[in-house]
């Protein structure tokens, strides 16, 4: 089956109000700048998608990527683990003004709820946060004399990931580090959306190399030369 979107604009089209979205990446590692910016794009068109909530390891970076959505009012929630970043102004602003929600998650619960989700455990335990205020309401139980907290799988209706090769049935390999969260995030969305630097033919990747199957994988459109989200912030670009 032929996955490919003929250009980013159309590999967005679908994502709609109040959706929950997966962007992958671990800060700039991996993340999906042109389907983000062709998101924008789209909001500064027609208004649409907006309240989205945002599942990412961080709550963006500069005046790009999710830091624009965010700037942009696009974004009504964020689920991450680490929202105080450097450069992250763009949502403590709106977290400030109360125009944004914040679940702040451990980074390894936060990589464990996506895989639960993936792999479609309802539910889990982990020592992580016991005893803070991350673990107020949730279920506990011991265990060999030490307390866990349960937590729940973490889904959402779009996944927005970043892959270095890609073939037209959406089966997919990864740049070193840039691989991070995004193989999760594809199997625990409803719809998977793919960037890929290098798009070949079916049979262009050997079996042993693909990391993400295409079965979990709904879209997918070439980005010859993906941009760079430190570098772009370094350079103090505004999108």
């Amino acid at each position: 089956m032929r996955k490919t979107a003929p250009n980013l604009s159309d590999a967005v089209s679908e994502i709609a109000d109040d959706a929950s979205v997966m962007i992958g990446g671990f800060g700039g590692s991996g993340a999906p700048v042109e389907l983000i910016h062709a998101l924008i794009d789209r909001f500064r068109k027609t208004g649409s998608p907006r309240n989205l909530t945002v599942i990412n390891n961080n709550a963006g970076n500069g005046g790009i990527g999710i830091a624009a959505m965010i700037r942009a009012g696009m974004v009504g929630k964020m689920i991450c683990s680490f929202p105080r970043s450097s450069n992250a102004e763009a949502f403590n602003e709106k977290y400030r003004a109360g125009e944004i929600e914040l679940e702040l998650v451990p980074q390894g619960t936060l990589a464990e709820r996506i895989r639960a989700a993936g792999a479609g455990i309802p539910a889990f335990y982990t020592p992580s946060s016991y005893g803070t205020e991350l673990a107020e309401g949730k279920p506990v139980e011991e265990f060999e004399g030490k307390w866990y907290v349960r937590e729940r799988w973490l889904k959402a209706d779009y996944a927005l990931i970043k892959a270095h090769r890609g073939d037209h049935a959406g089966n997919l390999t990864y740049r070193y580090a840039a691989r991070n969260f995004s193989p999760l995030m594809a199997t625990a969305a409803a719809r998977t959306i793919a960037q890929v630097a290098d798009l070949g033919a079916p049979g262009s990747l050997e079996p042993e190399q693909v990391i993400t199957p295409g079965i979990f994988v709904d879209v997918v459109v070439e980005v010859p030369q993906p941009q760079q989200e430190e570098l772009l912030v370094q350079k103090g670009v505004i999108y």
